[in-house]
């Protein structure tokens, strides 16, 4: 499975941006899906999921106001994020994993995209 990220830019405080995440080869709808980033300076992170039933959950601090979704027909999972703030800046990472359709977890992922920046001005 290969991932290619994009929709990544600069954007200001209080702004909306919304990245995806395409898929290629696999079976898409098998695939737990997960967002991630990594602010300079600092490790990545865990940012939210979409489980193969289509529950959400997310980090705290972006709950409210990020919004993960996904289209198995197009092989796309997007991530909406409002209300941006400048302490999201980062490189967003999308990730997948095959599992059934009960588990639905934050780490151990077995497919990665390239990133894309989102950078959130003052």
């Amino acid at each position: 499975v290969q991932l290619q990220a994009s929709g990544g830019g600069l954007v200001q405080a209080g702004g909306s941006l919304r990245v995806a995440c395409v898929a290629s080869g696999g079976q898409f709808s098998r695939y737990t899906l997960g967002w991630f980033r990594q602010a300079p300076g600092k490790e990545r992170e865990f940012v939210g999921v979409i489980c193969r039933s289509g529950d959400t959950y997310y980090k705290e601090s972006v709950q409210g106001r990020f919004a993960i979704s996904r289209d198995n027909a197009k092989k796309t999972v997007y991530l909406q994020m409002n209300s941006l703030k400048p302490e999201d800046t980062a490189v967003y990472y999308c990730a997948a994993k095959n599992t059934i359709v009960t588990h639905c977890p934050i780490d151990g992922y077995d497919y990665w995209g390239q990133g894309t920046l989102v950078t959130v001005s003052s």
